[in-house]
């Protein structure tokens, strides 16, 4: 009798070994369904980090979730934090995300040659974020990142920021600032010998006017010549670009001849050298146009039209340019 009982007891345990082997690897969740997002706030036990899921709607076997993780090993190394259960998720996969802490993600994709007062409404638009800077001024968030910054135009890195879900938005201006600065020192330290500028904030100054220019990759540097070639001579620069940053909300998407008659500490029509601060965010490659710009004798360029330029070395190959091409 003793050895039939035990030879049950056995085979129920054996049928139950089996069966979780098979549950461990089925998915939770049919490829077809919608994430489901969960917390698992901190001090939660295993049994209780897996309530917390359950809570929320994730259609997983609690007593069996509970075994799979004492027995192996990983019941006490469950990571506190917000979780997003993809579709298909097995409940291994499960029990090694919650291990990991691999917490949701989100991600915002800041744009090469967007304003810094773009950059603060995308990131205040953003559902995944925790907003503590929205009602900040620039100022006041500057003082956040870096006590030194006065103004924060141009000292952000474009770039797709991915951070947990509910991150606080200063996480991601002290991301796009830390790697701004990699990336400008990383250039500046590459560049081209006897470059007018008097420091790498100059020479951010240009790549964020390069940025604006053109979004052809292989005009960057030559156009990057001919503002060098500018300032070289003591030209007026005369870009439009810095026009419209300096008119503000005045710009309503056409520049008038009084505009560039107007002047501002951003119309390089009325002023020599670059304007006081840089004007975009400028991504890599412009970076890489300002501090190693083509060698050209180029002084002037016009739009063909067609999303390509002309350049030309002096004012009357220029003039017939924009005959051609403009009139």
């Amino acid at each position: 009798m003793i050895k039939k009982i035990f030879l049950l007891v056995s085979a129920v345990l054996l049928l139950a070994v089996v069966a979780i082997m098979v549950w461990r690897h089925q998915p939770i969740i049919p490829a077809t369904s919608a994430p489901i997002d969960f917390t698992v706030t901190p001090g939660s036990s295993v049994r209780s980090s897996i309530a917390q899921l359950v809570a929320v709607g994730v259609p997983v076997q609690p007593v069996l979730l509970e075994v799979l993780a004492r027995a192996s090993g990983r019941s006490a190394r469950m990571k506190a934090g917000q979780y997003r259960l993809k579709p298909g998720t097995t409940p291994v996969q499960l029990l090694d995300q919650l291990v990991r802490g691999e917490f949701a993600q989100e991600a915002l994709v800041i744009i090469e040659g967007w304003t810094f007062a773009e950059m603060r409404r995308a990131v205040a638009a953003h559902p995944g974020l925790k907003h503590e800077t929205v009602q900040l001024s620039e100022s006041a968030l500057l003082a956040k990142i870096a006590p030194e910054l006065k103004v924060g135009e141009g000292l952000f890195f474009p770039d797709t920021y991915r951070f947990a879900t509910n991150a606080s938005d200063l996480d991601i201006y002290l991301q796009a600032h830390a790697m701004m600065q990699k990336k400008l020192a990383l250039h500046w330290q590459q560049r081209a010998p006897d470059l007018p500028y008097k420091n790498s904030y100059e020479a951010l100054t240009m790549a964020s006017i390069v940025e604006k220019e053109t979004g052809q990759e292989s005009e960057r540097r030559q156009i990057a010549s001919v503002f060098v070639n500018r300032l070289r001579r003591g030209m007026l620069l005369q870009t439009d670009p810095t026009v419209i940053y300096g008119m503000g909300q005045q710009y309503q998407g056409n520049i008038r001849k009084k505009d560039l008659q107007t002047d501002t500490p951003y119309n390089t029509y009325m002023r020599v050298g670059l304007p006081p601060t840089p004007i975009s965010l400028p991504g890599e490659r412009s970076l890489q146009a300002a501090l190693n710009p083509e060698k050209s004798e180029s002084l002037y360029f016009v739009s063909r039209g067609n999303g390509t330029s002309h350049f030309s070395d002096n004012l009357g190959d220029h003039n017939r340019a924009v005959n051609k091409y403009q009139r």
